[in-house]
């Protein structure tokens, strides 16, 4: 299927269904047990795929409804890892959280999320996109008592990860994307063997490969956060120059409502530049110019055939209303600069 030019995306999660887990929650239990539960996750991956497709998003995510957490869900797939025992960790150095331990060598003895990226692939013939946790944004929300290093933990999930990702490429997911907020955090370890890690994690595939890095969901630990970040935030003007180097295809970044300098995204000229238009923070829906606004301006440093509007993270925090009325703002405002652009 022929893209159109600005082709839209959402970065990640969509609200779920009230049936299947508590709404505008985080990473809520689910409502539904055993056959019921699996026969809801896919019932809720269709309806965001209709949802996705009526309100004009071009590259179909699977919004995370086959899952609680972004990481977690991955994670507790995995051997090696124990989370009935428990240990209280700072996640991205800014809240405590209750986390899994990891006690043997990790591995993944089959896939995690294929046989729900087969069902996504069937009820589309849009490009699809799947997300992944990154390895260094894994590591950060566990507790490691065999490793005993941050970096060797970070290795053995990019094999595992690598494993995953060419599974969900043969179950025909066009782009896989690996989420790393902790590169936003910390910076020196991301420059040592972060990215180096996450391009481990990417190896040999033929799908497109994504990183999304951004300042987290709406919640109140993050908005605190950003209070201490001043009146421009720079912290990509540490990881973009070596994203640009790296063998990733798309960088994903947060911009519409933050203090980002747009021209940041000048140091990753060359990549395809997934933008996100919608705040994620604020329920107030946009308006199209506003959105069409915000691409304008990313296009005096991106070309237009690099250029994907999206949100600036997930939207689970949200009502479903809400979140569907932002996917069509994204569409109507990308809508307005494509007639711009073809006007020439």
């Amino acid at each position: 299927m022929t893209q159109p030019l600005l082709p839209t995306s959402i970065v990640g999660s969509l609200p779920k269904p009230s049936w299947l887990a508590q709404p505008e929650t985080l990473w809520s239990p689910w409502n539904l047990q055993g056959d019921a539960l699996a026969e809801g996750r896919h019932d809720a991956l269709r309806i965001s795929t209709h949802e996705q497709t009526n309100r004009g998003i071009d590259i179909i995510s699977d919004g995370e409804q086959t899952r609680q957490h972004f990481v977690t869900t991955f994670i507790e797939h995995l051997s090696g890892v124990d989370f009935e025992k428990r240990k209280t960790v700072r996640i991205r150095d800014r809240y405590d959280a209750s986390v899994p331990t990891v006690v043997s060598a990790v591995s993944r003895e089959k896939p995690v999320f294929v046989d729900d990226a087969k069902f996504l692939r069937r009820q589309t013939d849009q490009p699809i996109k799947w997300a992944l946790p990154g390895p260094m944004t894994m590591i950060d929300t566990l507790y490691d008592d065999h490793y005993k290093s941050r970096e060797k933990l970070a290795w053995e999930f990019a094999t595992v990860l690598n494993q995953e990702a060419k599974d969900l490429e043969a179950a025909g997911v066009d782009i896989i994307q690996f989420d790393e907020p902790a590169f936003n955090v910390f910076f020196e370890e991301m420059k040592d063997w972060g990215v180096a890690a996450l391009e481990r994690a990417a190896k040999g595939l033929r799908a497109e490969t994504a990183v999304h890095i951004c300042y987290g969901y709406g919640i109140k630990a993050n908005n605190d956060w950003k209070t201490t970040l001043g009146s421009e935030w720079r912290q990509y003007e540490e990881s973009f120059p070596l994203l640009q180097r790296s063998s990733l295809d798309i960088v994903s970044l947060e911009c519409h409502n933050s203090h980002v300098p747009m021209d940041l995204i000048e140091l990753i000229r060359g990549k395809k530049v997934m933008l996100g238009a919608i705040d994620v923070a604020n329920e107030t829906i946009e308006t199209p110019e506003e959105v069409a606004a915000t691409l304008r301006k990313a296009l005096n440093f991106a070309d237009a055939d690099k250029l994907i509007p999206s949100t600036n993270c997930g939207m689970a925090p949200f009502a479903r209303d809400v979140s569907l009325a932002k996917m069509s703002a994204l569409s109507a405002g990308t809508a307005i600069v494509r007639e711009e652009l073809s006007r020439g």
